[in-house]
């Protein structure tokens, strides 16, 4: 494909923290810069912090970017802005795998059929996703987003990243990472591969070319039928030129945008910003 195929895109992603005293020291991990991979090409990519700190980047475990810094000294604020420009290409068109293909495959991924705490099914969901079961792996994977997507109403607020897949299929409502947690929970108890994929998602499918605007962090899944094809259980949509992966893990707990510690006594408020353009 070319760039006339898909969209380029411009992230801006800051985090700043405020402390109500002075942090001693900060030791800090991000992953807010996208790879290139087979679906979009990172063609700039860059993480400012202030105060400013020597930066070392490393690949982790499953696959992730991730920019790691200290900050060695007193500071009552901490200001982290990731930036990119990417190209991103239209959704492909999944595999369709038998179920025996799927299972030879599954010999080799087994981190992504164990559930962690945020996707353990319980007897209720673990019913729920043997109903659910179809004769190819392909369209079982289409019933769950399906189901996924009308069991949740997206409310901000009733959820954090803390909560469970159940919890929230119990409340019936939540935000991205929870209809992530959610199909993950469904895929996997049914014998899917599949994987939480952190990133950004512009919501309007007809954008203006060079308007700017506001929009978040987003989650979605990649199950595998055949190759990895990535599904948004949330916008019930194939993932496509609107989505900007960022990185990839059993769920949230692998892939938090900002993650780190501070030494000292003060209590700290946090605000996140993120802006979305895009420029072709």
């Amino acid at each position: 494909m070319t760039r006339a195929d898909g969209w380029r895109l411009h992230v801006a992603h800051e985090t700043r923290f405020d402390y109500n005293a002075p942090a001693r020291a900060s030791y800090n991990e991000l992953r807010l810069t996208p790879r290139t991979e087979r679906r979009q090409t990172a063609l700039e990519t860059k993480v400012v912090t202030v105060p400013p700190a020597p930066q070392y980047a490393y690949v982790d475990y499953w696959g992730t970017q991730v920019v790691a810094f200290n900050i060695d000294r007193g500071h009552e604020m901490l200001s982290i802005t990731g930036s990119a420009l990417i190209d991103t290409q239209r959704a492909e068109a999944p595999e369709n795998a038998s179920w025996a293909e799927v299972a030879d495959a599954s010999l080799t991924m087994a981190d992504h059929l164990s559930h962690k705490l945020y996707t353990a099914p319980g007897a209720e969901l673990a019913e729920l996703a043997q109903g659910l079961r179809c004769e190819r792996p392909l369209e079982t994977a289409r019933r769950i987003f399906e189901r996924t997507h009308h069991s949740l109403r997206y409310v901000r607020g009733v959820t954090s990243v803390h909560t469970s897949a159940y919890e929230a299929f119990v409340d019936g409502a939540g935000v991205c990472q929870d209809f992530a947690h959610l199909a993950l929970a469904l895929t996997k108890s049914v014998g899917l591969p599949s994987r939480y994929v952190s990133g950004y998602f512009h919501p309007e499918s007809d954008a203006v070319i060079g308007e700017e605007i506001v929009g978040e962090s987003h989650a979605w899944i990649e199950v595998w039928t055949g190759s990895w094809w990535g599904y948004d259980p949330t916008n019930d949509c194939p993932v496509g030129e609107r989505h900007v992966a960022i990185g990839r893990g059993r769920d949230y707990s692998d892939v938090p945008p900002v993650k780190g510690i501070y030494a000292g006594n003060a209590e700290h408020t946090m605000k996140v910003k993120v802006h979305i353009t895009r420029t072709h």
